[in-house]
């Protein structure tokens, strides 16, 4: 597939940010809104990006992204949401961390922390928070998924249900106006589920872009969860579904 360099250009930035907008393009490039419209609506033909209102996403519904490029999305968003996370959690403290790139963000911004207990099934957390010595690290048992390091499974799913901890940091790969939180495999859906009913304070962290996707397998509803960090909440539904079951919103992006 032989794209035009401004398209190649469009993909790069949805890759970086998530999203792309008609009249960030349009300044962008120097050209009219009507022009990137019509790019977008080519990309989109070759199933490349997925349209939405004012721009357009990186396409998902049945199939996720790579690891990698999904690090590289929305980097400072993630960067700002885990500094806001760590910042909850004490000294001394028991976690869980499931697979995810913004859970990844909370584990580098948490490494200054001191007596941590770090229950995990991500083999990137793992791997980075391993050699520092004030922080012990326990790894899942299961099936490892060889395009992110995360372990699945039954044998995950027990291996969490063994523990009880102070706080668990979760991420979900799509997030709906009504509450609920999806993901794209079953196996980590229902590992997910043993993290949120095994901690007895569950902080939820994603980037905006999550209230753009779709994914298949739901986990279950935010009323679940504890404390919910995002950069930015798009939807005034999810706030009020947040307020209503006492769910602390926090937004890293300055108003």
């Amino acid at each position: 597939m032989v794209l035009l360099p401004r398209h190649e250009q469009i993909l790069q930035l949805a890759r970086e940010h998530g999203r792309v907008g008609v009249e960030d393009l349009a300044r962008r490039f120097d050209v009219t809104p009507q022009t990137i419209r019509k790019d977008l609506n080519d990309l989109c033909e070759q199933r490349l990006l997925s349209r939405i209102h004012g721009g357009a996403v990186l396409p998902s519904g049945i199939e996720n992204m790579e690891y990698e490029a999904r690090r590289d999305m929305a980097a400072g968003e993630k960067r700002a949401i885990g500094e806001a996370a760590a910042a909850l959690i004490p000294n001394s403290a028991s976690l869980f961390i499931n697979i995810g790139t913004t859970t990844e963000a909370v584990s580098n911004a948490l490494l200054d922390h001191e007596g941590l207990l770090v229950i995990t099934n991500n083999i990137n957390v793992a791997n980075r928070m391993r050699v520092y010595p004030q922080i012990e690290v326990i790894i899942a048992s299961g099936v490892v998924r060889g395009s992110d390091g995360g372990i699945v499974g039954e044998a995950a799913v027990d291996f969490f249900r063994q523990f009880r901890v102070d706080y668990a940091v979760i991420g979900v790969s799509a997030v709906d106006e009504d509450g609920s939180l999806f993901d794209f495999d079953f196996r980590e859906v229902k590992v997910a589920q043993a993290i949120i009913e095994n901690a007895r304070h569950v902080i939820m962290v994603t980037d905006a872009s999550k209230f753009e996707r779709t994914a298949p397998v739901r986990i279950g509803h935010v009323s679940k969860v504890d404390t919910f960090i995002t950069d930015h909440c798009p939807s005034e539904r999810f706030r009020r579904i947040c307020k209503d079951g006492n769910v602390e919103l926090i937004e890293t992006e300055s108003p």
